[in-house]
């Protein structure tokens, strides 16, 4: 049941209605709030508003982020107003990590949301005219890109959560004039007016300078973020399609990467490396990723690391790969490990899962349930593949099979009293020919192999 809608002035009553009511009512039914509240008026006057159209819908949190003596007490006006409202309110402190204080910060910010968001909810920010105006001039000055440019969004859907900033089209006066009308608490934060943080120094120093200038520059600022949210949409489906030629299973294919312009070269590489985290990489370190790695002789053990991943060409594919994967080869590793082979048995090695069959050719019966050796390859080595006439090397055959030079560490060689009986690879089993190599024996055979076999059937 709803609360009594507060007594506003026609103009307010008139607004109220067909922007905020309007946007609430696009929600689905069962669709419940977490309200990001700082104490501060635009804060506050969202929390009550939301308390008017849906109580039983809604939550508040407050974020301490503890950089100032104070932030307690703030914590405490802010659920002393959700008591009174009747309204659950969580404050969480937060630890802000060393660096830029602002988006450190905003970071932790958002990190305490995701802890309490429940599946059903949509976090609700107090963001105005203002601020989408203030950001847009910030990241424009920072040379940031028509993603950075479409600011913010009233309804932002991301991969972890969903925002709604109902207050967008509301200017910052409109707001404090509202909140009088309603006789709505709320705190002052002394930040706000420190030319010390970026956002503050726009506000205080810039934006009266460049008002007294250009009047309608506040509507023209936020015209123009709503103007760069367009442009995103198209550019999105241009790299949509792009994406789905060029990338498959974090692989860059070369060849099509070449068929496309250099425009669109760079937002494909901005809009990868970016992935899922919530900021792209800047322009230099995309260009580093098109010099130093697919420009780099295709020869090169070309590598780029950035934000926890490894971009590393391989013939005529990039490859964006975890930490764990690129790094693989330089975590400690058994130089030499006895193995027991039994009918059925499923091997769990560093190449992969291998489980024992009987097949028309392969080793002889003796070698079950015998201790068998298993080493890794120091090069150099030599095998005669079954099915294939004479020795060759085994770097030679490795590199046939395109196993990736990230992979290789992987690779154990399986034998008998110096007996190469065959070699354990990320692509499958190699059977050696020797003495033990019999008709109707048994191999290991890679267990995604197994699973892939029986699909086709």
């Amino acid at each position: 049941m709803r609360s009594t809608l507060p007594a506003f002035n026609e103009v307010w009553q008139r607004q109220f209605r067909s922007g905020f009511l309007k946007q609430l009512q696009e929600f689905p039914a069962e669709t419940k709030f977490l309200i990001g509240c700082s104490g501060g008026v635009d804060s506050m006057l969202l929390l009550h508003l939301m308390f008017f159209l849906c109580p039983e819908k809604i939550r508040a949190i407050y974020v301490d982020h503890q950089l100032q003596s104070i932030s307690g007490e703030w914590g405490n006006f802010v659920h002393q107003q959700c008591q009174k409202l009747n309204i659950s309110c969580i404050v969480q402190p937060v630890e802000v990590a060393q660096g830029n204080l602002e988006q450190q910060a905003r970071e932790a910010r958002y990190q305490a949301y995701l802890k309490y968001l429940q599946p059903n909810e949509i976090l609700v920010l107090a963001h105005h005219h203002q601020d989408q105006a203030e950001t847009l001039m910030l990241r424009l000055l920072s040379g940031a890109g028509v993603d950075g440019l479409s600011a913010m969004k009233r309804v932002d859907v991301r991969a972890d959560l969903t925002i709604w900033r109902p207050l967008l089209d509301i200017s910052r006066e409109q707001i404090c004039q509202w909140a009088a009308d309603l006789k709505i608490q709320n705190i002052e934060d002394p930040t706000n007016q420190d030319s010390y943080y970026d956002r503050a120094w726009a506000r205080q120093i810039l934006w009266p300078l460049l008002s007294k200038r250009f009047p309608k520059m506040q509507s023209a600022l936020a015209r123009t973020a709503d103007l760069m949210q367009d442009a995103q949409e198209i550019l999105q489906d241009v790299l949509q399609q792009d994406t789905q030629a060029c990338i498959y299973d974090n692989i860059l294919n070369l060849a099509k990467f070449a068929e496309l312009s250099a425009a669109r070269q760079r937002q494909l590489l901005s809009n990868w490396m970016k992935g899922e985290g919530q900021y792209r990489p800047s322009l230099d370190m995309v260009q580093r990723l098109q010099r130093e790695v697919i420009d780099a002789r295709q020869d090169a053990q070309a590598a780029l690391h950035w934000q926890g991943f490894y971009y590393v060409r391989y013939q005529q594919q990039v490859h964006k790969l975890g930490k764990e994967v690129y790094l693989a080869d330089q975590q400690p590793f058994p130089i030499e490990q006895q193995i027991i082979c039994k009918p059925s048995d499923i091997l769990e090695l560093p190449s992969g899962k291998f489980q024992i069959h009987h097949t028309e050719r392969g080793l002889s019966a003796d070698l079950l349930n015998q201790h068998l050796k298993l080493t890794p390859r120091q090069g150099g080595e030599k095998i005669h593949l079954h099915g294939r006439v004479g020795s060759w090397p085994l770097k030679k055959a490795i590199q046939e099979a395109q196993i990736f030079p990230w992979m290789r560490h992987t690779i154990q060689i399986l034998s008998i009293d110096d007996v190469m009986l065959g070699v354990f690879t990320p692509k499958g089993f190699w059977l050696a020919e020797s003495a033990y190599c019999v008709a109707g024996g048994w191999q290991p055979i890679s267990v995604s192999s197994i699973s892939e076999h029986k699909d086709e059937h």
